[in-house]
């Protein structure tokens, strides 16, 4: 399975970015997907997750209001719209599938990550 996360860059405080998800190589309407982050220094960490039929959506608190997570069965992809910015939204931000959920979220695909980085 391979999937490529895209649509990074840079945005000022306040603004939008979509970033979108290519999943390929395993039936993707099966998983569950989700988005992390990780910025400079810390660790990477859990953003939003949608069940693979989409009727479950999971945030983050920092983030709740804010992002929206979606997916497209047909066309193997999911993104995460992101609105009013902030600088501390600045990471690179990871898609990964068969994702499920215990002590913390734990998923067995990952992409390679796109960088967001929000200027104030």
């Amino acid at each position: 399975v391979q999937l490529q996360a895209s649509g990074g860059g840079l945005v000022q405080a306040g603004g939008s970015l979509r970033l979108s998800c290519t999943v390929s190589g395993r039936t993707f309407s099966a998983y569950t997907m989700a988005w992390f982050r990780q910025a400079p220094g810390k660790e990477r960490d859990f953003v939003a997750a949608i069940t693979g039929s989409g009727i479950n959506i999971y945030y983050a608190d920092s983030v709740k209001g804010r992002f929206t997570i979606s997916r497209d069965n047909a066309k193997n992809t999911g993104d995460l719209e992101m609105n009013s910015l902030k600088p501390d939204d600045t990471a690179v931000y990871y898609c990964a599938t068969r994702c499920t959920v215990g002590a913390r979220w734990e998923c067995v695909d990952w992409g390679k990550g796109t960088l967001v980085t929000v200027s104030s």
